[in-house]
């Protein structure tokens, strides 16, 4: 009765005690009885190629029995000392590893673990299966760059992709504290879309201010609210909504909201990518045409100049792409970025004709 109580008390210290306090009981342990069994003449159990390996074996009840003790002072010292508090000292180690496992897999579960990403993608609002469907396309095997995304929002909800993404919970999205644990500053990408547009609005002027230098979509149903942070940030990409214009087009050119659907789905079909020409030299778009068409299987279909928002729609083949211009095209999955390039000499001498005729 004595000894139970005894092991409850200890049991009830060990839980409450912090991990520099086991360790210390854990190497007391160890060198207690490395000194009783020495003191016992057990000269084969405490050689330095045995000694851990018997305690470890002992101490969890194992036994396999190649060394056991020998003298009549190591058998007493390992019936009352080395296994009744080695089996509770094992024990309750365990027991506190895997505490500690499971308290570490359900704070990334609820989203209260600090990120440690870099380059990453950073999406900000839950709109339920919207969000998802948004998760979907970014990780389909055509979206190119592959890196982590991190979900971040308000919702009391637990990640809905636990093998798929990183996610935290945050109080509010323009509380710095906490939106941190999403490793915002050292995000490649950021996307936002929340249900509300002023909560849009401040959350993109927040991220802003917290991620200068990476690349940020918000997307807006109003857009005049969309506007008025364009205002402020240029340099955000505001993304409104274009239902009313799908309805009026597919009203007067029936199937082209198919079209449009088809050419943002990444995850089947011809999908619609970019990618900054990054030439030794200019070339023309007649050039650059049919060294897509023929030699990549895909179709260019606009250029955006550098500095510039608006983008060319079907640019006049005898005009020239410079280094910076982004160019957008039709493909059936995103083009490396060499071969995008890697244009025959004879089109180079074809910009040459264009430039000079």
């Amino acid at each position: 009765m004595v000894l139970y109580k005894v092991r409850r008390l200890l049991a009830s210290l060990f839980i409450r005690a912090s991990g520099t306090t086991v360790i210390l009981a854990a190497a007391v342990y160890v060198l207690s009885s490395y000194l009783l069994l020495t003191f016992a003449g057990e000269a084969e159990i405490v050689a330095p190629e045995n000694f851990f390996y018997w305690l470890v074996v002992t101490a969890s009840t194992v036994g396999y029995g190649d060394f056991s003790p020998s003298t009549p002072v190591g058998k007493l010292a390992v019936s009352l000392w080395v296994i009744p508090l080695g089996l509770s000292l094992f024990a309750m180690i365990v027991t506190r590893v895997g505490f500690g496992i499971s308290e570490f897999v359900q704070r990334g579960k609820k989203g209260l673990r600090k990120m440690n990403h870099q380059n990453h993608t950073v999406i900000i609002g839950w709109n339920g299966t919207r969000t998802l469907r948004l998760i979907e396309l970014l990780l389909s095997k055509t979206n190119g760059n592959a890196s982590e995304i991190v979900l971040c929002v308000e919702a009391e909800i637990e990640n809905p992709m636990p093998k798929q993404i990183d996610f935290v919970r945050v109080e509010s999205f323009s509380h710095a504290e906490s939106m941190q644990r999403a490793s915002l500053d050292k995000a490649a990408r950021i996307i936002i879309d929340n249900p509300l547009d002023d909560v849009t609005l401040t959350t993109a002027l927040f991220c802003d201010k917290m991620s200068p230098n990476s690349h940020k979509t918000a997307y807006f149903q109003d857009e005049n609210v969309g506007e008025l942070l364009r205002g402020h940030c240029p340099k955000i990409e505001c993304i409104p909504s274009v239902a009313v214009e799908l309805l009026a087009k597919s009203s007067l050119d029936p199937g082209s909201a198919r079209l449009h659907r088809q050419l943002l789905d990444s995850t089947y079909g011809m999908t619609q990518y970019s990618v900054e020409y990054r030439g030794e030299q200019p070339l023309s778009v007649g050039a650059l045409f049919d060294h897509f068409k023929h030699g990549l299987s895909a179709t260019l279909i606009g250029v955006r100049r550098a500095g510039e928002q608006t983008i060319a729609i079907n640019p006049a083949l005898n005009e020239n792409v410079a280094a910076g211009d982004t160019l957008y095209y039709i493909a059936a999955e995103r083009l490396p970025e060499k071969r995008c390039f890697d244009v025959k000499i004879t089109e180079r001498e074809a910009l040459g004709e264009c430039l000079t005729s």
